[in-house]
């Protein structure tokens, strides 16, 4: 499966107060959490993302309390991956239980620009920075994990299995 989108850059450590700020959190709504997706680090950001949108940020991305509001306000607003340095290991596992797929690729943060365009390839974890042609590879999503995006999640899959049965 192949992510192809534009790419908004985002700096080191960005918690999950600044993904979602907790001032927002008196609703689980999606798509009203989506509404204030980085408004903390780019006040623009909730007008200027749309459908299909890459996050690309540096180290540590998704540090902070455990609230899964932070991927699913991502996801929400239409951005289909992340590519950071690195991840915080809970918003690692909160972003595929929601099924937003992350990849670490350091050098790729280091060498793009906003609006840069790249291609993912999940299956082989090939990437291609179309607008510099610079490519990169990462770690590919197992195919169990692929399905769990797919599915649009954790919940969603096992709902899905659970029909099957």
């Amino acid at each position: 499966m192949k992510i192809r989108g534009r790419v908004w850059k985002f700096g080191d450590n960005i918690d999950t107060d600044v993904i979602i700020p907790a001032r927002y959190l008196n609703t689980s709504d999606p798509k009203e959490l989506a509404k204030h997706v980085m408004e903390d680090a780019d006040p623009e950001f909730p007008s200027k993302v749309r459908p299909g949108d890459i996050i690309v940020a540096g180290k540590n991305f998704g540090c902070g309390s455990s609230r899964e509001h932070a991927p699913l306000a991502i996801k929400a607003a239409g951005v289909q991956a992340v590519v950071a340095k690195s991840f915080a290991r809970i918003f690692f596992r909160n972003a595929f239980n929601i099924g937003l797929p992350i990849f670490e690729v350091p050098d790729l943060v280091d060498e793009s620009q906003d609006r840069d365009e790249i291609e993912i390839d999940m299956s082989t974890g090939d990437i291609i920075n179309l607008t510099n042609s610079k490519r990169y590879k990462t770690k590919p999503i197992p195919d169990f994990m692929q399905e769990l995006i797919k599915s649009g999640g954790l919940i969603e899959w096992v709902k899905k299995r659970l029909k099957e049965v």
